[in-house]
């Protein structure tokens, strides 16, 4: 096993812009110094590189198996290769093609009751992560705090250290998962200046509540903070989710203060078409644009265009799509249970949370490691999507694993079947160190 890193620094601890940000996101190496700090990959990128280097069967990153419709596939390559269906290799307007914005606007409409302009209220971005970025460096103001629920997306803190702000966490605690808006209300202080939500919620699959919505929008109005809604799951809520997902622009009151991020990319399972959405007042809308026009301006016309005649009709896949998930995430859960591992019962989204305490008295970051080199199975510890500088070692968050179900069923059958017949004798051959590990080592 690897040497224990010690714990991260704030990343307002270091002055250059780029080590802020990978302190923030958790991706500054731990065996470098302040002096002379050094990037590593993202958690993803290096479970999957695990994953590859070791053999592993893949249930970390959070991408499907399978490609998207063919239907899809094929309306984007015909608007790449047909000059009759307009300028699509040529740069798209930078608030996104017309047939985009008004197929994002007629979607709120059908599912959510949302009304918006699609000229100045819908904003395409270059993926979600874009959307996401671009709304955070707008509204997080230097010097700021910005509270999240966590575990959380690493691509938050990742841009409030950019944008010079501080991440506080306000934690999901099991076995529900549930968003403690009390917790968040006693974390707002005078330097508060955003609240990012996720529902459906990554990674722990819970659909908020539209209480919940309601309070936490009651909140920013009331202390003039800005929301940030990330709604990138919210075509992937399954058939046995206590509640329907609820966008948070159909608070009363929110257009004053949140936008919402929605993308194709999981919609779809087209993760590698990065077209994603901004949506919320045209004064807010307005505002994030002053920044993400100049992160891409604009990118992908051609498969804006595909996303548009999906989003008009689905052709049936959303729901084919939610069943495909559901029998994936029932075999990967009833599969953990019998482990040992204590999954979470997921309502949406593409994970389950596996909880090693029952099993084992190593971290969640050991664990995984153990898993991906001497099991064969790739997963991410929790602790990764947590605020480093300020977890607990013993926090039951650095105790839960992320398992990914958007995988073909016989992968998820056959990373079980490496688990149930080589799990037991790789955790007995390693007790656990006396040093508390943290989520940059090894994945």
């Amino acid at each position: 096993m690897s040497s224990h890193p010690s714990r991260r620094p704030d990343p307002l601890a270091l002055d250059q812009p780029w080590a802020r940000t990978a302190a923030g996101a958790n991706t500054l190496d731990p065996a470098s110094s302040l002096a002379a700090p050094r990037v590593v990959p993202t958690i993803y990128e290096r479970t999957t590189a695990a994953a590859i280097a070791h053999g592993a069967i893949n249930l970390g990153q959070g991408f499907p198996d399978t490609e998207g419709p063919d239907w899809l596939l094929e309306l984007a390559a015909r608007a790449i290769t047909d000059p009759g269906s307009g300028p699509r290799n040529q740069y798209a307007p930078g608030m996104g093609l017309p047939e985009l914005r008004a197929a994002v606007s007629s979607a709120q409409q059908r599912r959510q009751g949302v009304t918006l302009d699609p000229e100045n209220q819908v904003m395409v971005t270059t993926g979600a992560t874009e959307g996401i970025s671009a709304t955070i460096l707008a509204f997080a103001r230097p010097g700021s705090e910005v509270l999240t629920f966590e575990p959380h997306y690493d691509s938050y803190g990742a841009c409030v250290a950019l944008a010079g702000a501080r991440m506080v966490g306000v934690p999901l605690r099991g076995p529900a998962f549930r968003p403690d808006v009390d917790a968040l209300e006693a974390a707002i202080t005078e330097r508060t200046s955003m609240i990012l939500v996720n529902t459906p919620h990554n990674p722990t699959g819970t659909v908020f509540s539209a209480e919940e919505l309601r309070r936490i929008v009651e909140l920013a109005r009331k202390h003039d903070l800005r929301i940030m809604c990330d709604e990138v799951y919210e075509r992937l809520v399954l058939s046995d989710a206590a509640l329907p997902h609820r966008s948070i622009l159909t608070v009363p009151g929110a257009q004053d203060v949140a936008v919402a991020v929605g993308s194709a990319g999981k919609s779809f399972s087209v993760t590698g078409w990065k077209v994603g959405w901004v949506t919320g007042s045209a004064e807010l809308i307005s505002q994030v644009r002053g920044v993400k026009q100049f992160l891409s301006f604009s990118s992908g016309p051609a498969f804006q265009w595909a996303v548009a005649q999906g989003l008009d009709d689905d052709r049936g896949f959303f729901a084919a799509n939610t069943t495909e998930l559901e029998v994936g995430r029932d075999l990967l859960s009833t599969g953990l249970t019998e482990l040992g591992l204590a999954p979470n019962a997921a309502e949406a989204g593409y994970f389950v949370l596996g909880d090693v305490s029952g099993i084992t008295s190593l971290s969640a970051v050991d664990f995984c490691a153990i898993l991906a080199e001497e099991v064969g199975v790739a997963a991410i510890p929790v602790s990764a999507l947590t605020i480093q500088h300020r977890a607990e070692p013993t926090d039951e968050l650095q105790r839960l694993v992320r398992f990914a179900f958007c995988k073909d069923h016989a992968t998820i059958a056959e990373g079980l079947r490496r688990m149930r017949e080589r799990l037991p004798a790789a955790l007995s051959g390693h007790p656990p160190s006396l040093e508390p590990s943290l989520a940059v080592g090894r994945p």
